[in-house]
């Protein structure tokens, strides 16, 4: 598809996804929405991509949901015939468009089988912070500004935030920012776990790239797309044997392939690998195992 919002570039295997709407803040939008999960189809989909940036253009990241709107921001009464408000007010909380717009986007980014790194260049608040809960690392501006402002909007944490946020930063924190809903500066977001590191402005991407070069230059991309999945399901597992039949089928699986040949003889013969397997081909038989009845 054609991108408005966003902009897409890939460059010696990372993929920079760019929230681009600097006139309004970034604001999230369901054209964006739409953007971003194709984006993030198209890097599954390519095997030259190996880990994803993903920051904002000018001075935000994403300072929160389109309020253009006003009052009837979050209000769903007029948006067809398949409303997820009906003609008398009841509500259908089964229709597809009782969906979170939010929630659709980070789902897709869960499922995301390479490195997704955060670079908040800017204000990340509402939206703008959820969506990054479910990418894998995020480094922060000394300029950037967090919130989950959803209570002093009347509304709730949404994006599956309340899922992912305590999972990232504990639930005491979690709660305390979003009982709080206020505006809090990239100093206390690393202290409290949100962000991995805060670093100087005209840092940000060239600290971003570093990181994902580093995963792009010496790792073999499916055991990283089976690591990213192994590591994030795994947050929900009620006993460590549940991971530890996953992490059997890995071991076993990948010990006999060419990948695990290539990365032993590389370290030995003291040279760059050169792996030669490709999410697109040669995943495992046990992918995706979280579909077993057993996992469900």
């Amino acid at each position: 598809m054609e991108f408005e919002q966003i902009g897409y570039a890939v460059a010696d295997g990372v993929a920079t996804i760019t929230l681009s709407q600097p006139d309004k803040l970034n604001a999230f939008t369901g054209r964006m929405m739409v953007e971003m999960i194709a984006a993030f189809d198209l890097v599954d989909a390519d095997d030259d991509v190996r880990a994803v940036i993903v920051t904002g253009a000018g001075r935000a990241f994403c300072a929160g949901a389109d309020l253009s709107a006003g009052g009837a921001t979050f209000d769903y009464a007029d948006a067809g015939a398949d409303s997820p408000v009906g003609p008398k007010g009841e509500l259908r909380y089964g229709v597809e468009r009782a969906r979170d717009g939010g929630g659709r986007l980070t789902l897709r980014i869960f499922q995301c089988l390479k490195p997704v790194i955060a670079a908040i260049n800017g204000a990340a608040v509402g939206i703008g912070a959820t969506m990054t809960l479910p990418m894998d690392i995020r480094v922060a501006s000394e300029t950037a500004r967090f919130g989950f402002v959803f209570a002093r909007r009347g509304i709730v944490p949404e994006a599956a935030s309340s899922w992912f946020l305590p999972r990232v930063v504990g639930i005491s924190q979690a709660l305390e920012w979003c009982y709080s809903g206020r505006v809090f500066d990239a100093a206390e977001a690393k202290a409290g776990g949100l962000v991995k590191e805060v670093v100087p402005a005209d840092a940000l991407l060239a600290r971003a790239t570093r990181i994902a070069r580093e995963i792009a230059d010496n790792t073999a991309p499916v055991s990283i797309a089976l690591t990213r999945q192994m590591m994030w399901r795994g947050l929900g597992y009620q006993h460590p044997m549940e991971a530890h039949r996953v992490d059997s089928r890995a071991i076993l699986s990948r010990g006999r392939s060419g990948d695990a040949r290539e990365g032993v003889t590389s370290f030995l013969e003291k040279r760059a690998p050169a792996y030669p397997d490709r999410v697109s081909a040669d995943m495992p038989d046990f992918f995706p195992w979280w579909e077993e009845p057993a996992y469900r």
